[in-house]
């Protein structure tokens, strides 16, 4: 079967960069079409043709050739909803949810993270684009603070990225705090400003690769008045804008009390709902929040793993059939968006009480062709000509991916990021053979660990009355303690 036409897109191939030949691949089109023994010719930063083996090589003679014999072809995933900064909290966060019912205390745990320099900041933001390459992500949204910090090392990551700053002007107070709403306009205009700024500096950076949004807080850390004004910046910009919604209980109590609604019912009391937000989480929604979702065709993240993690979960079925596009994002700590698509199919299938649906096909377009979608980022999130050249391929000569009979299927339930083999952005080699290009991988994972061990202790010494998660490194567990 075969994916559309091996007709030349792109006229002029002297230029032809790379010929993929001998490659298993699924493309996710509308279709669904599996070319085996495919090949895929890429001139610059676009899929010019995908034909049937033998068929592009005569055309592309001048091309580079990578025989991807034994290997998956498919389109990288776009992870959603993501914070490379949060790395930092990996092995403690996990385990430290607050809980589903009243009493709310706020917050997402009951210790906090660690302030790192810029430097040490720049350092797990790179371990955290590693973590992304390796399980075969291409494009990420990536909320955070002071972005502006380490926005050259993402570029230099190699992926695709949407960076949005985070704004809000709520004082004193985490998400879920069951205290009044303090609000502080200067902090509302500060953080407004710098979301500004990186606009005006990095939107269009990396030969297009980095667009810059808007990240609203949540509905209960961002008053009326500032999110109106945020909506105002979004359509002056015509940028993407996203926000944490219904994240955990707290919030949605604290909503209740702030503002006499449903959070989702905030949003849209101020006009804030659009067909481009993507609201991250969305899994403590009454049936009323998920309908106006879908009327407003909202981007929904659906962060499986750290919402099995927080023992929480969406409606996706009910989102879905409401109008809503379905992204996937891995959220906090982790960037394995193998992971990410695997939980999703067991999380649901749990939810709707169904072995058979999703499917896996189901799951990998809600993280590739819904994620390009989700990211406002136009020709991309499947496999075809005139698409973006962002693709993976992933090795099936192993032995939990033998057999390979179905190989979506395979890959969704039986992969690893370990099958990664190469990861291709923009027409541009950012993994291959299991090198990553970009980034010096080993000096990097070394200073990440000790910034982490440094950074840990350090929390621990100013602040000695916090309680200590068990099972700490020795090392940590001392300082911890004494």
């Amino acid at each position: 079967m075969r994916s559309g036409s091996a007709t030349d897109h792109i006229m002029g191939f002297s230029h032809m960069t790379t010929l993929i030949i001998n490659a298993t691949i699924v493309t996710l089109d509308s279709r669904g079409a599996v070319i085996a023994n495919g090949e895929i010719a890429i001139h610059e930063n676009t899929i010019a043709a995908i034909g049937e083996r033998g068929e592009l090589q005569p055309r592309f003679a001048q091309a580079e050739v990578v025989d991807a014999n034994g290997k998956i072809a498919l389109p990288g995933f776009a992870n959603t909803h993501t914070h490379f900064q949060l790395l930092i909290a990996k092995g403690i966060y996990e385990d430290l949810s607050p809980p589903h019912r009243p009493p709310f205390k706020g917050g997402l745990a009951p210790i906090p993270t660690p302030d790192l320099t810029p430097e040490e900041t720049r350092i797990i933001c790179q371990a955290a684009a590693i973590e992304a390459i390796r399980s075969g992500t291409t494009a990420v949204l990536e909320d955070g603070m002071s972005i502006e910090t380490y926005a050259d090392v993402l570029a230099d990551s190699g992926l695709r990225y949407l960076i949005c700053e985070r704004v809000w002007d709520r004082a004193n107070a985490q998400i879920g705090d069951p205290g009044p709403f303090e609000q502080d306009r200067s902090l509302g205009q500060n953080t407004m400003q710098k979301a500004a700024d990186l606009h005006t500096r990095w939107h269009g950076a990396a030969d297009g690769r980095i667009e810059v949004g808007l990240a609203a807080w949540a509905p209960d850390m961002c008053s009326p008045d500032l999110l109106r004004q945020l909506r105002k910046l979004q359509d002056d910009l015509s940028c993407t804008a996203t926000i944490h919604l219904n994240q955990i209980w707290g919030e949605v109590a604290a909503i209740q009390s702030h503002r006499n609604l449903l959070p989702t019912e905030y949003l849209d009391d101020v006009g804030f709902l659009s067909d481009r937000l993507v609201c991250a989480h969305c899994r403590c929604m009454d049936p009323r929040e998920e309908r106006l979702l879908g009327q407003c065709e909202c981007h929904v993240a659906f962060n499986s793993a750290i919402a099995a993690r927080r023992g929480l979960s969406p409606r996706i079925a009910d989102l879905e059939r409401y109008g809503c596009n379905i992204g996937m994002g891995s959220d906090n700590m982790s960037e394995d968006m193998v992971e990410v698509v695997r939980t999703g199919v067991f999380m649901e299938r749990i939810r709707r009480e169904d072995g058979c649906n999703p499917t896996p096909e189901d799951a990998l377009r809600w993280a590739t062709v819904n994620g390009y979608r989700s990211l406002g980022i136009a020709r991309g999130g499947w496999l075809a000509p005139g698409n973006k050249a962002d693709l993976i391929l992933v090795n099936t000569h192993s032995a939990h991916m033998v057999p390979m009979l179905r190989p979506a299927s395979c890959f969704v339930h039986q992969g690893q990021p370990s099958d990664v083999n190469s990861v291709m952005v923009d027409g541009r080699w950012v993994m291959r053979d299991r090198t990553i290009l970009t980034l010096n991988e080993a000096e990097i994972l070394g200073e990440a660990q000790a910034v982490a061990e440094r950074a840990w202790t350090r929390l621990f010494k100013a602040q000695p009355g916090l309680p200590v998660p068990p099972g700490l490194m020795p090392g940590l567990q001392s300082a911890a303690t004494s």
